[in-house]
């Protein structure tokens, strides 16, 4: 019986990055072996074992076979006739299917290192074409290795694989566990450009899809292609090293704009709307978590009064902060504003520009929050319907008032 380390832990090894997690694979062992050295099974549908004193997982060298369409469908063989560089053709990439031994030596059938000096993307066999979970994968690998490039040929099986289908038997979940961990990598607009390259984004987001070729409003300079804009807003998101739901919030924000008729252009009126629907839409179709939902569709109405926020009478202010739960939820609204500014730098040339309009709506909505709502509320015992409507108004005046504050500031 032979342990080697594999995957991600030897690649980023080679790479001088942190290695964050390891995983290993037995060769020469069968399941009785492993019980009879203390590891602990845990697999389901191959063999994985849990080691005794570590806890990690190690493996059983394995080969598969496709047996149905997507990334379900596969029959495991996993026994001790089965050989490291077998286990290692059933990998991904080449990148990914070195081994190391325990005495440091690398196992590296398909010229990994040579590709990861190249800094290519290179499936290991035609074998990838039987699992669309590689494509979301690459693609995410993408995000997190910016410099890398996808091999040509590489990109042809994939473009192969949306045309065949495959893309299509994802389940929703596995696709938004992909795409979120993209989003949180360092550059996850290399994950949507690899996407759109082979053809899955049209098919996995259409609705983001079709942002692309279609101009900005002249006051946000329409020679910059949306979808080229809302990469780098996504992309500013990620500089600044904001949350999920924040990421997400900023690649959802422009969705209208992809179904603006084209005799409108660069003009998107009413692009609000509709990108309000689409996010509505695109999440429950991929069943995206609510707490990225709900922002989502927050930014995507409210981003344009974000930006023209001076320009709000103190009435219109307190209505915002209503619609978006301002009181009870502050700090979303605050999410909301990281996320109207990305928008506002996602720009060529305004990366670093300031956005006044986040501390100035952060300080109203403070000046709004400190009305005692509940001291209002006592003055009306027994007219519990002027309530609201009470409330509402010494919040109008608490902003008017810190507006005005601000102004002869």
């Amino acid at each position: 019986m032979k342990i080697y380390t594999v995957g991600g832990a030897v690649r980023d090894g080679l790479l001088g990055l942190p290695v964050q997690d390891r995983d290993y694979v037995v060769v020469g062992a069968t399941p009785a072996d492993m019980l009879a050295q203390g590891f602990t099974p845990v697999g389901k549908d191959f063999p994985v074992f849990l080691h005794p004193q570590t806890h990690e997982e190690y493996a059983l060298a394995r080969t598969e076979r496709k047996t149905a369409p997507g990334y379900k469908g596969f029959v495991f063989h996993a026994d001790a006739d089965v050989t490291l560089e077998e286990d290692l053709r059933r990998r991904d990439l080449t990148i990914n299917a070195i081994a190391q031994a325990e005495d440091g030596s690398l196992t590296d059938p398909f010229n990994g290192q040579a590709d990861l000096a190249a800094r290519i993307f290179r499936h290991v066999s035609d074998a990838f074409a039987e699992d669309p979970v590689r494509i979301l994968r690459l693609a995410r690998f993408a995000a997190r290795f910016a410099d890398f490039t996808v091999a040509p040929q590489t990109l042809q099986l994939m473009q192969q694989m949306v045309a065949a289908g495959e893309v299509d038997a994802l389940v929703p979940e596995r696709v938004w566990q992909e795409l979120a961990r993209g989003l949180m990598e360092a550059a996850p607009s290399r994950m949507f450009e690899v996407l759109r390259a082979c053809g899955a984004l049209a098919r996995i987001l259409p609705e983001l899809d079709a942002l692309w070729g279609v101009p900005q409003p002249e006051k946000h300079h329409p020679e910059i292609d949306t979808g080229v804009h809302v990469m780098l807003a996504l992309d500013c998101a990620a500089r600044a090293g904001y949350s999920l739901p924040i990421r997400f919030a900023v690649l959802a924000h422009d969705l209208g704009k992809g179904v603006t008729p084209s005799e409108n252009w660069p003009a998107h009126h009413g692009h609000e709307a509709h990108s309000v629907e689409l996010v509505e839409q695109a999440c429950q179709r991929l069943k995206i978590p609510n707490e990225c939902r709900d922002l989502a569709v927050m930014t995507a109405r409210e981003h344009g009064n974000v930006a023209r926020a001076p320009e709000l009478r103190a009435n219109t202010v307190v209505k915002l902060f209503e619609r978006c739960d301002g009181f009870r939820k502050p700090q979303r609204f605050v999410d909301m504003l990281c996320a109207a500014q990305c928008d506002q730098r996602g720009r060529t040339g305004f990366e670093e520009q300031a956005f006044p309009q986040a501390d100035y709506l952060e300080a109203l909505l403070a000046a709004a929050r400190h009305v005692d709502a509940g001291a209002v509320a006592s003055q009306f015992a027994g007219q519990p319907q002027k309530i609201a409507e009470a409330i509402h108004a010494a919040r109008v005046a608490a902003v008017a008032a810190a507006i005005t504050a601000t102004t002869n500031n």
